[in-house]
């Protein structure tokens, strides 16, 4: 038999414990709120995942004819993938705002390759077992190259330091969409493959992007926010659903075909400049 007054004692003492090294946990193993949104990211990537298998790969392989449900699971598994590229979006503004874990930079990379990575390359992957003039083989070798260029486009972001306000080759969340988007167009098989390869070489590229901040950032959302209207729209067999599809995805690709010009232009532009500033000033010191 247990004296009341000695129980007593010895929860105390063991809630004391449990407090003292809750106070006493690393910093690197608490969630911030920013963490907690990058989570959501990963959650949203492995659900795209989840629905391109059960809503479109596995029906096909079963022999179901049920055309609607495919398209309700591709609808569904890109906006999961938009959605993540939310979360990814504003993850970064919260840690900027208020803080995030020293965790934070490692897990935001982790849940990028799942939702930027690995989920559009599946995504490459099922298309290539589900369209008609697709070869699997070649889709399948497609889906590697998207895949390892998110791995390097995430690992040289962690080694590389860039300036201020600037990223190196493509981002991750856009070239996934852009990716997803080549898809969805229905092109035919070969252009569908070389703008998919083209699109991973401008991730893994030196070509220079802005990060979404300030006014680039709204119109980033907005453009994500109306995207997820177009793809419920075409779920739904809306009235032009699928033309507005077509339409907003072709914007996409062409975004991710102009962007890379424009920045190869000013580079040009600034190399042009310099080299005539350093000419002036040679000339300036000839006697």
């Amino acid at each position: 038999m247990i004296d009341p007054d000695t129980r007593a004692d010895w929860v105390a003492d063991a809630e004391a414990d449990i407090v003292e090294e809750a106070e006493e946990m690393p910093l690197s193993l608490r969630l911030s709120i920013a963490d907690t949104l990058t989570l959501g990211n990963a959650t949203c990537g492995f659900m795209a995942v989840y629905f391109t298998t059960t809503g479109i790969l596995i029906p096909h392989l079963t022999g179901s004819q049920e055309t609607g449900m495919a398209r309700h699971s591709a609808a569904t598994a890109v906006i999961l993938m938009l959605l993540a590229a939310i979360f990814d979006l504003f993850d970064g503004l919260v840690a900027r705002k208020l803080r995030s874990s020293p965790m934070g930079a490692e897990l935001d990379n982790l849940s990028d390759l799942i939702s930027f990575g690995l989920a559009p390359a599946y995504f490459v992957l099922v298309y290539g077992m589900v369209a008609d003039d697709a070869h699997q083989k070649v889709s399948a070798v497609a889906a590697i190259v998207v895949l390892l260029a998110v791995v390097l486009r995430l690992a040289r972001f962690s080694c590389v330091t860039m300036k201020d306000g600037m990223f190196q080759g493509m981002p991750s969340p856009f070239g996934a969409l852009t990716v997803v988007s080549i898809v969805l167009l229905e092109l035919p098989f070969i252009p569908t493959l070389l703008a998919i390869i083209g699109t991973a070489w401008l991730m893994v590229s030196r070509v220079e992007y802005p990060k979404p901040r300030g006014i680039l950032a709204v119109a980033m959302l907005s453009w994500i926010v109306g995207a997820m209207g177009l793809l419920a729209a075409w779920a739904f067999d809306a009235p032009g659903g699928q033309l507005l599809l077509q339409t907003g995805c072709a914007l996409q690709v062409v975004l991710g075909a102009v962007i890379p010009l424009f920045a190869t232009a000013r580079r040009v532009n600034t190399f042009r400049d310099n080299r005539r500033v350093n000419r002036e000033a040679r000339a300036a010191q000839l006697p």
